[in-house]
């Protein structure tokens, strides 16, 4: 009799695994059936039967991106826009993985759980996909950055979330892809890469508004204080270096300056802990979901920095990453009293679900940032940088509040160039657009490099809104 329980209890037990196997199989094949038909080895959606069956991707004024035409996937008319866009669109080979063409390759298709990709189109739910980008702003964005070896621009609406541009260098005409060799991989590493969602960069001088931060909310004097700045100071034997002398200053000067011996002795004054902590409320460790598509973190960790690595890190400089978007994103924060609102990139789909599985279109709110004051404080500091540094005319007319910042990583490694950085926001009611711009492959600061392919997107990516609302 007892074997006979034990028997049956066995048996229970299995049916009860077996079921609950069951149970857990269906729900991963429902809910997970169109991540599976959006890989890139899914020869069904890669091949002919899948892009070419595709509909439209089209930019926020209806201009056609992508679409099918005479059984051929086909791409925008204009050279520029096709390589401005390749990142955010992607192309008939799928390798970029962040792109629409491959993160939303069911919904182009028309993909149904149940029939596949065999539903008579009578029947099928809409197939276009509409995106917040502009097409002109980004061509701009483009023909500004292509001189250089690599970089990115994005700019958004940090009032509606919005994502206005998006371009990332290197590219390529995906009419025309290039056929990449072992003899050639060099020329084109990194172009499969949106460098706006999947890059990370030395952050140099804009990691100030970090630092800034952290002295506002913790150094109760800190608009009392004045330093001086020698161009170099010993710290923990080692040298800070600035770029020049520059005497005696406040706060305001010494953001407005970029002033690297005054944000190296901040660090040193707030220490490793709440350095730490402002660098992981203000979002630089964190990873964000753009329209479902994950982008990389940033990186800021002194857990075993040196007291002279600690001061370089104030500047933006010992092991710090910063992501482009994440950037724009604490820029709207700022602009938004301390509460950013997280970008999209997908408005929506003709006839689709993407809107009710939380892909597509509408605004929400991000994690606080900052307390509204010290959201205040840095835009004021960022607005004086433009003021009396940069040249209030700069952005043609906008009222813009930025920061620029030199990352001398390629320097250490024995390259003479620099990661040239502007980031920043426009407080003007009708374009409040948030902006992160990255150069790469330049002897010159981040002005005359990022400043300029910032300038240039910014200008017409407000033109082009304004123009819509007319």
């Amino acid at each position: 009799m007892k074997r006979t329980l034990q028997r049956s209890w066995l048996i229970f037990i299995l049916v009860i695994a077996f079921l609950v196997g069951m149970a857990f199989l269906v729900v991963e094949t429902v809910l997970g059936a169109s991540d599976w038909v959006d890989q890139p080895y899914n020869g069904h959606i890669a091949g002919a039967g899948g892009l070419l069956e595709a509909g439209v991707i089209s930019d926020r004024n209806e201009n056609v991106l992508a679409q099918t035409v005479d059984n051929k996937r086909v791409y925008n008319d204009d050279a520029d826009v096709r390589k401005a866009l390749l990142h955010v669109v992607g192309d008939d080979s799928l390798n970029i993985s962040t792109a629409i063409q491959s993160q939303f390759r069911s919904q182009l298709t028309g993909y149904s759980f149940i029939w596949g990709l065999n539903l008579p189109d009578s029947f099928r739910g809409g197939k276009d996909v509409d995106l917040t980008v502009d097409a002109d702003t980004c061509k701009t964005a483009y023909n500004a950055l292509k001189e250089y070896d690599s970089g990115a621009c994005v700019i958004y609406n940090y009032e509606t979330g919005e994502i206005i541009c998006d371009v990332s260098i290197k590219t390529y005409d995906p009419e025309d892809p290039p056929e990449i060799t072992k003899d050639n991989e060099d020329e084109y590493e990194g172009v499969y890469l949106d460098n706006v969602l999947s890059s990370t960069y030395t952050p140099g001088s804009i990691f100030k508004i970090v630092t800034a931060a952290a002295a506002i909310e913790n150094i109760p004097d800190i608009w009392e204080r004045t330093w001086t700045c020698n161009g170099k100071e010993e710290i923990d034997g080692g040298d800070v270096t600035c770029v020049e002398a520059h005497g005696t200053m406040n706060l305001k000067e010494a953001f407005g300056h970029s002033c690297n011996i005054v944000f190296a002795e901040l660090a040193v004054e707030l220490g490793e802990d709440v350095m730490t902590e402002t660098a992981k409320k203000m979002g630089i460790n964190a990873s964000f979901k753009i329209s479902g598509i994950k982008t990389k973190a940033g990186h800021y960790d002194v857990s075993k920095a040196t007291t002279h690595q600690l001061a370089w890190s104030g500047v933006g400089q010992y092991e710090d990453k910063v992501n482009p978007i994440q950037m724009a994103i604490l820029c709207g924060a700022i602009a938004r009293k301390g509460t950013p609102v997280i970008p999209y990139l997908v408005e929506g789909t003709s006839g689709s679900m993407l809107k009710d599985m939380g892909l597509a279109g509408s605004a929400s709110n991000g994690e606080k940032m900052l307390d509204s004051d010290t959201a205040k404080s840095l835009k004021e500091l960022m607005r004086f940088a433009v003021q009396n540094d940069y040249g209030d005319d700069m952005f043609g007319g906008l009222t813009v509040c930025a920061k620029t910042g030199t990352g001398e990583t390629l320097i250490s490694e024995g390259n003479d160039k620099n990661d040239g950085w502007m980031v920043g926001f426009a407080t003007d009611k009708d374009v409040p657009l948030a902006f992160a711009c990255i150069v790469r492959g330049s002897s010159n600061y981040g002005y005359s490099t990022a400043g300029q392919v910032a300038k240039a997107a910014m200008i017409q990516a407000a033109d082009s809104l304004r123009n819509e609302k007319d």
